[in-house]
């Protein structure tokens, strides 16, 4: 069970490894929860910025044209919000920011439900049209997205209230808002680095490699945990495509996919090779665990608290589990990536899951959802509580990740939002899109030297080819 308590702050200072950080969690534990009782600290009222003050009626329902605290104070409405929150549903945390929301708004009942298998009961709950008022929004196509969904305004307006307002966009409309955000760094256990004397931040490839053997020469841990037995875990690689290893936001999405060689040695220690040369060494160095088929996902937190573990690469919204695991939660610290683009490191963020709020559903409840969602961005804390990057402009917030440039990947150029997704497919390697078996080949093969490192870029860089050639996308890189 994860603890209801303020998330300390995600501070990474340029120079020196070991401040405080708090991130947040994104599991699925296993439990539902309906609404309203107990308390928890957030603020009284909200003031937007450029919001009038006329309210929603005139201009339409928006989240901009809401006053909180003001507006619909005389609504009295019964609304459900679907979410796969299970351990903050499990330990109160979701009773109490809905008793939290009624202080304010009373008459605004909120019945919530926690479903395990988010992902994939989301969607078959989603095409019943009957699935409640708010959820967060499951993996669909952006066309669908107003066949399901009401706007929260357009992505301009929304964009100063929010980050990430692009994430669900659709002809120049917002259509989701996250809970929290994400950044992509490495988890580490700050206390076991120290005592390998590990000082200084590593902020290139080898100065990484040289710590984890500094770790397993000094201490007892394990330096890397690879949670290879898990699956899903090794897709946390493929975040770290992109700006974090090249230093250009439209690598990813719009580069990648016309590159000839997107996994070429670059020789300075950038790039897609770097990235995944990274784990192979690693693995190859015998820097991970003894037997990584029988690695555990749950037991893990526990051990990277209490100083059996080095670090893990996954991102920041794994910290709150990592403290929540034991005893030892300021020894759990989170870095960036250590790849520098021409002594810059960066780091990415993006959106957690979205709320939503049904199109479907009577006005009367889109008004208590709109009023309801735009309350926990703003008021709540919750993405404060996770530790996550923040989403509202305005909430306080103790993120902080200095000495790094924090970006955003740029989307898709306009006619080609699917090339990503259909070169993932005739590939098969599947980039931040559960590949997560060609990252589990990366580890089989340098643990038991049946292919080098080389041979394996070659391969991903022929399949990459025969997609582009099959998929008559252009190279223009």
């Amino acid at each position: 069970m994860i603890r209801f308590k303020k998330a300390a702050a995600l501070a990474v200072s340029a120079a020196m490894l070991f401040p405080a950080v708090g991130c947040s969690s994104s599991s699925s534990g296993s439990s539902s929860s309906s609404s309203s009782s107990a308390s928890s600290g957030s603020k009284s009222s909200t003031s937007t910025p450029g919001s009038d003050s006329s309210g929603s009626d005139e201009k339409g329902l928006t989240y901009a044209s809401i006053k909180l605290g003001e507006d619909y104070k005389d609504l009295k409405e019964s609304i459900k919000f679907l979410h796969h929150k299970t351990d903050r549903a499990s330990d109160g945390t979701m009773d109490k920011l809905v008793a939290e929301f009624n202080k304010m708004y009373p008459d605004i009942k909120v019945e919530m439900e926690a479903i395990t298998d988010y992902a994939e009961d989301s969607k078959l709950r989603l095409t019943t049209k009957d699935w409640g008022d708010v959820m967060f929004i499951p993996s669909i196509d952006k066309a669908e997205l107003s066949t399901y969904f009401i706007p929260f305004g357009t992505t301009e307006e929304m964009s100063q209230y929010i980050n990430f307002a692009n994430n669900w966009e659709l002809d120049g409309q917002c259509y989701g808002i996250a809970y929290m955000g994400n950044a992509q760094g490495i988890l580490i256990n700050s206390k076991v680095f120290k005592d390998a004397g590990v000082t200084e931040m590593p902020r290139t490839p080898d100065e990484f490699i040289n710590a984890l053997k500094a770790i397993k020469e000094k201490t007892d841990a394990i330096p890397l945990y690879t949670n290879y037995a898990a699956g899903w875990t090794m897709g946390a690689w493929d975040a770290y495509l992109g700006a974090i290893t090249t230093g250009d936001t439209t690598w990813i999405n719009q580069k990648f996919v016309h590159t000839k060689e997107p996994f070429k040695n670059n020789g300075d220690g950038t790039g897609a090779y770097a990235l995944y040369k990274i784990l192979y060494d690693a693995v190859a160095n015998k820097l991970i665990e003894e037997d990584y088929s029988t690695t555990d996902w749950e037991s893990c937190k526990a051990k990277i608290n209490n100083g059996e573990i080095g670090c893990m690469v996954l991102g920041s919204w794994a910290v709150a589990q990592m403290k929540a695991a034991g005893s030892h939660p300021d020894d759990i610290s989170y870095i960036p990536f250590p790849i520098s683009v021409n002594g810059k490191q960066y780091a990415t963020a993006g959106p957690d899951y979205c709320y939503g709020i049904s199109k479907t559903t009577s006005e009367s409840k889109q008004k208590a959802a709109m009023v309801f969602v735009k309350w926990m961005v703003e008021n709540s804390g919750w993405c404060e509580l996770e530790g996550g990057y923040p989403i509202s402009k305005t909430a306080f917030t103790t993120f902080s990740f200095n000495g790094v440039e924090v970006v955003e990947n740029d989307p898709a150029l306009a006619g080609e939002e699917d090339f990503m997704n259909n070169m993932n497919s005739e590939s098969e390697l599947a980039f931040n899109a559960g590949g997560d078996k060609k990252i589990q080949d990366i580890i089989t093969n340098a643990f038991n030297d049946t292919k080098s490192f080389d041979d394996i870029m070659a391969e991903w860089t022929s399949k990459w080819n025969d997609a582009q050639e099959e998929l008559d996308i252009k190279v223009l890189y």
